[in-house]
């Protein structure tokens, strides 16, 4: 699994593994219970290498930010996402020092961690974009 099979679905909680292409959707696989099920062409899916993080520059993709985690953490899971607000911040600030403090909200925090941490519960640790892999 590679990190731009990673999908998040709006309304939906938890990650998924893109399996394949269905005529009225796409066909995922549920991180955490490993069903299942068609998103429908009408579901807003997105896939995690295709999200970023704003900053006091450009944008940072979400597979960075988790990349940063991971060094910051040692390979362990984040802070949990259900810590206070202050927290959360202080964690975030550590983690990326110059993230947009007015666009990059506390809901937005608390999805990247719980994300972050649902991936390596799973032993996911590769957090490299399609063209990183590429390279490398």
């Amino acid at each position: 699994m590679e990190f731009k099979d990673i999908l998040a679905i709006s309304g939906q909680p938890g990650l998924y593994k893109y399996v394949a292409q269905s005529s009225n959707g796409v066909i995922v696989e549920s991180l955490v219970d490993g069903k299942r099920m068609n998103a429908s062409a009408s579901s807003r899916v997105s896939a995690l290498s295709e999200i970023s993080m704003f900053t006091e520059g450009d944008d940072i993709p979400l597979a960075n930010v988790f990349a940063n985690i991971y060094e910051y953490t040692g390979g362990k899971e984040a802070v949990s996402p259900k810590e206070t607000p202050e927290k959360l911040k202080a964690y975030f600030a550590e983690i990326l020092p110059d993230y947009d403090r007015e666009r990059v909200h506390v809901s937005d925090m608390k999805k990247a961690f719980s994300w972050y941490n649902l991936l390596i519960s799973v032993g996911f640790t590769e957090f490299k974009l399609p063209e990183e892999t590429a390279e490398a």
